[in-house]
């Protein structure tokens, strides 16, 4: 029996190690990274994506394909929100609508709605992050927010 053990340790060692992303580490992530945005702590938030992240924001026009404005890299997401923030106080909400954990517990796509209010003025998007297992714990590769019309 012992023997048995130690095996089936062996042979599951690699996936213990590396650390497999979990439901409740992705709420975790999500609910810190909203934690630091609504503080204003904009490193600890930027802190939280790989250095090769990307940001893309688009919007539905009618019912045809989302139209993209643009595409920012880390550093330019950071002074783009050090800007557009100069002065204010964030408000972000979340709600996560599915995690969709990979096979092999390495990454996960997570799909939420989010609200933000930002100098008076509210935006609600629908946004598609994915999560990577990275030494230190969760990282996000990036974010797609689609800007939707808010609910009223």
């Amino acid at each position: 029996m012992r023997s048995l053990i130690l095996a089936s340790l062996v042979i599951a060692g690699p996936a213990f190690a590396q650390g497999r992303i979990t439901e409740a580490d992705v709420r975790g992530f999500l609910t810190r990274q909203e934690a630091a945005w609504n503080a204003g702590r904009l490193d600890a938030y930027f802190a939280g994506f790989t250095p090769d992240a990307s940001f893309t924001d688009q919007a539905y026009v009618g019912d045809k394909p989302p139209v993209r404005y643009g595409t920012s890299t880390l550093p330019q997401a950071r002074t783009q929100a050090r800007k557009s923030l100069q002065g204010a106080k964030p408000r972000e909400t979340g709600r996560i609508l599915r995690i969709a954990i990979a096979a092999d517990g390495r990454s996960a796509r997570v799909d939420s709605r989010v609200e933000s209010v930002v100098k008076s003025r509210r935006l609600c998007a629908a946004r598609v992050q994915t999560l990577i297992s990275a030494k230190g714990g969760l990282r996000s590769r990036g974010q797609t927010d689609t800007f939707i019309k808010c609910p009223k």
